[in-house]
């Protein structure tokens, strides 16, 4: 693992040996990424480059515009998103790329609030072919709407979603709405040619988070 750090994040890298080999970019926090590494290492044949990017603002990086707290004991979100994209594609990618030589195909894979993110930014630039979207806040207000009004960069090939089968099991009437939602976008996406597919896992938001992203990315690898 290379530790380094790029655009005000930290990064953690897991080279492949082989090259040119499929890029992941898994924002993320630093104790999941070993993880994540280790479980998709154990599933899947194919050798793969990991960027594991950290010390993110959640509520503001990993969101597309603001909005008001949905709960008492929330933080409101401060729409970022576009901003760290800038960051992520002019600093991070290259910083990390100099250091592989030539990639593969470029994935942007996250969890929960990077979830949403990683399925937003395939709307914002061509820089990734294939996404993990896993447990993500889709239910995150307007971005549904947005999903199915605006398109996606034409490069996208392949798509993972997935949800814990109780994360809509709430009386918050924005969470309620996620599997729905998340439905409703994978089908858009498959309905525009892209390959996708929809799982839905046992348990509720917290649960077995890294098994989670690494059997969409093995999905996505394979």
């Amino acid at each position: 693992m290379i530790c380094f750090e790029s655009g005000g994040k930290k990064i953690s890298l897991f080279k492949a040996k082989e090259q040119p080999a499929p890029v992941i970019y898994l924002n993320t926090v630093s104790s999941e990424a070993k993880d994540v590494y280790g479980r998709l290492s154990s599933i899947t044949m194919r050798p793969f480059s990991l960027v594991a990017i950290g010390n993110l603002d959640w509520t503001r990086d990993m969101v597309p515009w603001s909005h008001d707290a949905i709960a008492s004991n929330a933080m409101p979100f401060i729409g970022g998103a576009d901003d760290y994209l800038g960051i992520l594609t002019s600093a991070i990618i290259p910083d990390v790329e100099k250091r592989i030589g030539k990639v593969g195909e470029r994935i942007i894979a996250g969890y929960s609030l990077a979830g949403l993110f990683a399925l937003y930014s395939l709307y914002k630039c061509d820089c990734f072919q294939l996404s993990a979207s896993v447990s993500s806040s889709l239910w995150f207000p307007g971005f549904k709407e947005f999903a199915l009004s605006h398109d996606f960069s034409p490069g996208v090939k392949k798509v993972y979603f997935s949800i814990g089968d109780k994360e809509s099991n709430t009386t918050n009437p924005y969470l309620r709405k996620t599997e729905d939602i998340t439905r409703q976008v994978e089908e858009h996406f498959r309905k525009s040619g892209v390959k996708t597919v929809f799982t839905l896992n046992k348990g509720n938001h917290y649960k077995n988070a890294s098994g989670r992203l690494a059997n969409a990315l093995s999905w996505l690898l394979d």
